[in-house]
């Protein structure tokens, strides 16, 4: 198993026209240990992974920063081949706190610099309280020109190359686009088969924003049956190609034009997810694909639910 050359996206709301590979290893909270996550890491950058995602909230930017320090030391990456993305927690989404939640970040993940920083939802709650789910009674308004120009300020610094945002709506955006000087270079969503977010796609595409897709294999905090994975007719299409479900899935998202970050620590499963890019579904299977039907699989983060949270 060589590395895999990852084809990347032009993030065209940055001034240096940043790079982003389409593929990242995601790593949303499930560790079973850190360790596992520190040598799933160097594995994944052997195999040829150079994009990263990770966040505040997520408990593991430990873990990545200790094996990416390792990386660059063995030589097997320059940090200048790394693309490292975290969020904003909702504790911190206020303007002041900002900056220091970045640099906190940057520390524990032993670097001098992000090359994506994300708002993680458009809520903003009690500083200091972290608990998961959020108490809606902990809730705050969130400014969002406040925060965006903190975000901002942040790229003037350096600490981070690109700004972005995540599981915002069209709505959501468009408040934003409304205050920003600098537009989102990202936005980072639900998306896969059994939710496509046509509509949401469409609408960063004539902003620039690119979408990052997380979940994009429908797995994640799902209950009930995986209506992508168990999914009688991707099977067929799979069968077909002489390929897995999650590759359909994933080619599908890389036909869509969006990025995306599946998350395994399975060495056979994490070389499958790059191995998407020498062969194309037919129009015959997009038209499958697009019969799908769609349900959004992540409620939210806050207990209860909110109900305008989508705008949908």
């Amino acid at each position: 198993m060589g590395s895999v050359e990852i084809p990347t996206k032009v993030l065209t709301n940055t001034s240096s026209q940043l790079k982003m590979p389409v593929v990242g290893m995601g790593s949303a909270p499930d560790f079973t240990c850190k360790k596992d996550t520190k040598d799933a890491i160097i594995e994944a950058i052997k195999q040829g992974y150079r994009h990263f995602d990770t966040a505040a909230a997520y408990g593991s930017e430990q873990a990545l920063g200790e094996a990416l320090k390792e990386a660059i030391e063995l030589g097997l990456v320059t940090r200048e081949e790394l693309f490292v993305t975290s969020k904003l927690w909702v504790t911190e989404n206020h303007p002041h706190l900002v900056i220091p939640a970045l640099q906190k970040s940057l520390k524990t993940l032993q670097l001098d610099y992000l090359d994506l920083y994300l708002i993680h939802w458009p809520l903003s709650s009690q500083p200091g309280k972290f608990s998961f789910p959020i108490d809606v009674a902990d809730l705050l308004p969130f400014d969002v020109k406040g925060v965006w120009e903190s975000m901002e300020e942040s790229l003037k610094l350096g600490l981070t190359k690109a700004i972005g945002v995540s599981n915002f709506s069209v709505k959501k955006l468009e408040n934003l686009l409304s205050v920003a000087t600098v537009l989102p270079a990202v936005n980072q969503v639900e998306m896969n088969l059994a939710w496509q977010q046509k509509k949401l796609r469409e609408f960063c595409n004539a902003n620039g924003i690119v979408l990052t897709a997380f979940s994009p294999l429908r797995k994640g905090a799902s209950r009930g049956p995986n209506e992508v994975m168990e999914n009688d007719m991707l099977k067929e299409i799979a069968d077909a190609h002489g390929k897995s479900v999650a590759q359909i899935s994933l080619r599908w998202l890389y036909e869509q034009g969006v990025t995306f970050v599946p998350k395994s620590y399975d060495k056979e499963r994490m070389n499958q997810n790059l191995c998407i890019f020498d062969w194309s579904l037919t129009k015959e299977d997009h038209e499958k694909i697009d019969q799908i039907k769609q349900n959004r699989l992540i409620p939210g983060p806050t207990k209860p639910g909110l109900n305008d949270l989508y705008d949908d």
